[in-house]
């Protein structure tokens, strides 16, 4: 995951789960957050400098028109204190996350994000200030100096939207109603989070309380009883509250149906892609070639349903391991194992590529074990540029955490190269091209390992770790980008949802996805309040970019590891163009057009390959 200034870990297909390692750890395995700052005391005078960036930075309102010497001064001084912003919240984040029990971490984290408030609105006249300057004349500035050339995308990203601004009285009411902007996304938090009463079961004689933490435990139980029980009474749950999901649910679509209409957008979908300058075709043939490539998912539960031994194939079925993996110590990757098969994994990206990664896994960039009140999960925050990346694990020697590695590090060589080519206003980068290079990643990791594997039990571990990847980041993904545009399109039309109706429309497509007519794998009607407990739905049109990117991804793996000519320097060309070009336009240039059906078709492909030689092991085991 590329932490943001705000990957989720696939399950795998085969189970080879080991326990929490109690590492005994040394300086070595912990991030130097000194490369930052050397004491909070710097951390405090660095605080002070943006205060005073603040107030100098006031001064440039209604003034960065005035002159091209103005207008360079205030973007310098802008692209400055946001620089200084980032490495002073990422200090105050990477201490907290490595003890999230410290007062002295909670303390500075809050601080930080009292700066990131004061930036955010001393900043905001700046956008519409250049608006109203017009792109005649900021583009006669960025002809007359230079130095200027760095600015010329983000003018283009502002000056491109001015049909979509409106007048300084109609931006003001809309920043205005942004306090509300996220009150349903709040309440599905809270609801879902705290508020809701969660039932109980009996697991080996205890009652343990069935919250979303313990139904992702006991999902993959090898009783099937057990998991039918769990689905049962989770989904059960979910469906009481059904009516007061679905009023929060259409606020929130309602919300951004109004500010697609009143920023003159045809549609919340095509608003929401126009942020990053995506064209509707990427959207709309994702879900055109999922839908037509539903045999090769088909393919899969019929796998899994010959692999259980489960003629009746039920959507409690999903989860659970679809193989037994039994030499377990041949999976056992501790952390210098996992680094040397990453970089054996990544030597097709170049001699250079693995020698600046090979650096960074040895200076402390990257905080690897789990320990109490650390941070759970994984992510890499790479906007610190005048130093580094910094890379998050809760690394156990398992090989998901390798892949979690590889995954990780994939985003931090791009911010690494990003950050060395690009000045800082464009070094960062969208979601849209961010998990194409940790998808890239891992697919060179998957294939190395798979040629070094001894064993066939090891070569069916990490294909069906691929599999459920596949599965997991393609298909779910885009079967959720499925049900957003449905409900979104429907409200545009100014067409009313219930909950109700949101379960009947989320089960269709459930269905759809999984062959229930078909019966391939059984849907039962209760589960169909899935949607309801999806929180990514309450962040736009979102998912999607997973979908695209695992298929982007897959696709540039590919042909670098066919040696196609090339396509070495036009991956790389992406990551270390960070955020100075329109993503889309980027990786079409590099050669994969994701408004064309061939990365889709490609991805597909690859799933079936993975399912043809699972089924040539098994088939030699008998």
């Amino acid at each position: 995951m590329k932490k943001s200034l705000q990957r989720s870990i696939l399950s795998l297909a085969i189970a080879f789960t080991l326990p929490a390692f109690a590492h005994a750890e040394t300086d070595a395995d912990r991030w130097n957050l000194k490369d930052l700052y050397a004491t909070s005391a710097d951390w405090d005078k660095d605080a002070a400098k943006l205060d005073a960036q603040l107030k100098e930075f006031n001064t440039c309102k209604g003034q960065i028109g005035s002159s091209v010497k103005r207008f360079k001064a205030c973007m310098d001084l802008n692209q400055d204190l946001q620089k200084r912003l980032a490495r002073l919240a990422n200090y105050a984040s990477f201490l907290h996350d490595q003890n999230t029990g410290d007062s002295a971490g909670l303390d500075i984290n809050q601080r930080a994000e009292i700066l990131m408030s004061k930036v955010e609105e001393a900043s905001s006249f700046l956008r519409p200030e250049i608006l109203r300057i017009g792109a005649p004349k900021i583009q006669g500035f960025l002809k007359q100096d230079a130095s200027l050339k760095i600015y010329a995308h983000p003018m283009d990203d502002i000056l491109r939207t001015a049909s979509h601004t409106l007048d300084n009285k109609g931006e003001d009411i809309i920043a205005a109603f942004g306090l509300t902007a996220n009150a349903a996304q709040a309440v599905h938090s809270t609801l879902s989070n705290s508020d809701t009463q969660w039932p109980k079961i009996s697991v080996e004689g205890k009652d343990v309380t069935l919250d979303q933490s313990a139904y992702t435990k006991y999902r993959t139980s090898g009783d099937r009883n057990m998991r039918k029980q769990v689905f049962d009474q989770y989904w059960s749950t979910w469906k009481s509250y059904e009516q007061t999901y679905g009023v929060t649910f259409y606020e929130m679509l309602k919300k951004d149906s109004v500010y697609a209409k009143v920023r003159n957008y045809p549609d919340s979908l095509t608003q929401a892609l126009d942020g990053n300058k995506l064209p509707r075709a990427v959207y709309d043939t994702l879900i055109e070639q999922t839908r037509a490539n539903l045999p090769t998912l088909h393919r899969y539960f019929k796998l899994r349903s010959k692999l259980m031994g489960i003629p009746d194939l039920h959507y409690y079925d999903i989860y659970p391991p679809m193989i037994t993996a039994q030499d377990k110590a041949a999976l056992n990757f501790p952390i210098t194992q996992g680094v040397d098969l990453m970089l054996a994994a990544v030597k097709p990206l170049g001699d250079d590529y693995v020698k600046a990664l090979g650096k960074a896994v040895t200076e402390r960039w990257m905080d690897v074990y789990p320990r109490p009140k650390k941070r759970s999960g994984a992510y890499m925050q790479g906007t610190s540029y005048d130093v580094h990346p910094y890379i998050l694990l809760n690394h156990n020697d398992d090989y998901e955490s390798v892949s979690t590695l590889a995954h990780e590090w994939g985003h931090g060589m791009h911010s690494y190269l990003a950050n060395k080519s690009q000045p800082f206003i464009t070094s960062d980068y969208p979601i849209f091209t961010a998990e194409i290079a940790s998808t890239t990643n891992q697919v060179l990791l998957q294939d190395h390992m798979l040629k070094i594997a001894k064993t066939d039990e090891e070569r069916l571990a990490y294909l069906g770790s691929e599999l459920e990847g596949i599965r997991g980041t393609f298909f779910r993904q885009a079967m959720f980008a499925d049900f957003e545009r449905t409900v979104h399109a429907k409200v545009d039309k100014g067409e009313s949802l219930t909950g109700e109706a949101l379960t009947k429309i989320y089960g269709d497509i459930l269905k759809t996805y999984h062959g229930d007519a078909q019966n391939i794998l059984k849907i039962d009607d209760q589960y169909a309040i899935e949607w309801a407990a999806i929180p990514h739905f309450y962040n736009r049109f979102y998912v999607f970019q997973y979908a695209t990117s695992i298929a982007a991804g897959t696709m540039f793996a590919d042909d670098i590891l066919k040696g196609k000519p090339g396509a070495r320097d036009n991956y790389l060309n992406i990551l270390k163009a960070g955020g100075s070009q329109y993503p889309y336009e980027l990786v079409k240039a590099a050669g994969v057009d994701l408004a064309t059906p061939t990365p889709y078709k490609a991805i597909v492909a690859r799933m079936n390959s993975i399912m043809d030689q699972i089924e040539g092991i098994v088939a030699k085991r008998k």
